[in-house]
């Protein structure tokens, strides 16, 4: 099985341009791990959908998610652009439809769009978003959902839910790839993430590398596809790494084949120090990304 990877460009939210004073320089180093990207073999750049930094927030840079994959999707001219992902409470779903659909035009259709239910309680409060408890987080997740396919595939959508509601919106351009841009779901929710994807989405995440975590995971996705009549094969089955740059290769592509053989077709990494040193990155291009092509 081929599989394809992505990498995620230093953005700040894990403290990882904070040895780079100047801002400005600090977007270029970001800019310049998505154009070494852009020029290997990797299918894909990716961000976060933060405003604080982890583990604690601090005064530290964090640069905004989509301001960062529009420019990205300029500053690049082959890879896809993600997040992983959109937090739908930051977002009104109609409005992130609209985003989402600007940048995929933007990106001549290599947009990935990504949406999660979110879960930093700390910046919701702190940026004045209303923080609510985890069965609301998901409710409202599921019409969002809903809403942005419709968006997409529909001239003038009408929604009336719980949460949400719209009254035929237009939505010009919907995008550039077909049907409609490529979207991501995050989160291993069984009864209603899962189920969402089987229903609506491209791709989907889980497991966080975890074979056994992975295995089962996409063993409750594939449920869903047959009691839905989905094809489970055309979902993108997605799972993250971080890569130890002091890892010998051979035991970072071990990983990566137990991610395989549990059900995953890409991975997705985070390199620690990516911005002050490409070499990890080019490294596993060379070395591992061949393996499983």
């Amino acid at each position: 099985m081929s599989v394809r990877f992505g990498v995620f460009v230093p953005q700040g939210w894990k403290m990882d341009l904070v040895e780079i004073a100047d801002p400005v320089e600090q977007y270029e180093a970001m800019t310049a791990v998505a154009r070494a990207a852009d020029a290997g073999p990797w299918d894909s750049v990716w961000v976060y959908d933060h405003f604080h930094t982890v583990p604690e927030p601090t005064v530290n840079t964090t640069f905004e998610c989509w301001t960062v994959t529009s420019t990205l999707a300029r500053d690049t001219s082959r890879v896809n652009i993600g997040q992983m992902v959109g937090c739908n409470g930051y977002r009104q779903p109609s409005l992130y439809a609209k985003i989402a659909s600007t940048v995929d035009v933007a990106s001549n259709g290599r947009l990935y769009a990504g949406l999660g239910a979110g879960w930093y309680e700390h910046e919701w409060k702190a940026y004045g978003y209303e923080w609510k408890e985890v069965p609301q987080r998901m409710g409202e997740f599921r019409e969002a959902v809903e809403i942005v396919h419709r968006m997409w595939t529909e001239e003038r959508p009408v929604f009336q839910g719980r949460h949400y509601s719209i009254d035929g919106p237009i939505n010009e351009p919907k995008g550039v790839r077909k049907p409609h841009p490529s979207f991501w779901l995050g989160g291993g929710g069984e009864k209603v993430t899962l189920k969402l994807v089987a229903q609506y989405a491209d791709a989907c995440n889980v497991g966080a590398g975890d074979p056994d975590l992975i295995r089962h995971k996409l063993g409750v996705l594939r449920a869903h596809c047959d009691k839905l009549g989905r094809d489970y094969d055309t979902i993108i089955k997605s799972t993250t790494l971080e890569l130890n740059p002091a890892a010998p290769m051979s035991e970072t592509a071990g990983r990566v084949e137990r991610a395989v053989e549990a059900g995953a077709d890409y991975v997705i990494l985070y390199i620690p120090r990516v911005a002050y040193d490409h070499e990890p990155m080019l490294r596993f291009a060379q070395e591992v990304i061949p393996q499983f092509s």
